[in-house]
């Protein structure tokens, strides 16, 4: 197997970038990529700790983030497994990365910059879902923003119904906890999940 250990060699392989991949980069939002963001209502969230990395999905109605201006982002953090990886590393090293997918398109939105934690009351009570709210909320400063090639998203044809794995082919979540842990329960545990996720949404 041949692998690639130099800058150079790598950039032999890849011929340079049009003019569209660089001048997309911007250090702010432009009116054009806040529509796009708003309109995201699920991104994949990357850190980086002492351990190494995380790559997070979040999820929200309407929209994943908020738009506080055109240089920052509030992200909520929703009910999850507590085991609050995304945000240890958080508060180690502010660097994140955000890939944002927009249900029907093909472009995606990305973002780069740094993030600390909130626990100011009056924030975490502006994301009032049912009555319940975030614990914290993840503010994030753009270093930069850009759109995606489509590409990705066209191969893999990740919008059409016709492509659509069915559930039941695929392990169960207590499945793969099984096979993690050999005596987990995991019949009890697919039972109760619908109704436990759905009293512990927000």
């Amino acid at each position: 197997m041949t692998f690639i250990d130099d800058i150079v060699h790598l950039r032999e392989i890849y011929s340079g970038c049009s003019e569209a991949s660089l001048v997309k980069v911007t250090a702010s939002l432009t009116p054009e990529y806040r529509r796009m963001i708003e309109a995201s209502p699920f991104m994949a969230l990357a850190t980086v700790g002492p351990e190494g990395l995380d790559c997070s999905p979040r999820g929200d109605l309407g929209g994943v983030v908020r738009v506080a201006d055109e240089r920052t982002l509030l992200l909520p953090d929703w009910r999850g497994n507590n085991r609050i990886d995304s945000l240890e590393n958080i508060v180690r090293d502010p660097r994140v990365a955000l890939m944002m997918l927009i249900p029907g398109s093909n472009t995606t939105m990305r973002v780069n910059g740094r993030a600390r934690i909130s626990v100011d009351a009056a924030m975490l009570e502006s994301f009032d879902m049912d009555g319940k709210h975030p614990r914290s909320v993840v503010v994030i400063a753009i270093d930069e923003v850009y759109f995606q090639c489509a590409r990705a998203v066209m191969r893999a044809e990740l919008w059409d119904a016709e492509r659509f794995v069915d559930p039941s082919a695929l392990p169960t979540p207590g499945d793969l906890l099984k096979a993690a842990k050999a005596d987990f329960d995991k019949e009890t545990y697919d039972r109760e999940w619908p109704a436990r996720a759905a009293k512990t949404m927000w």
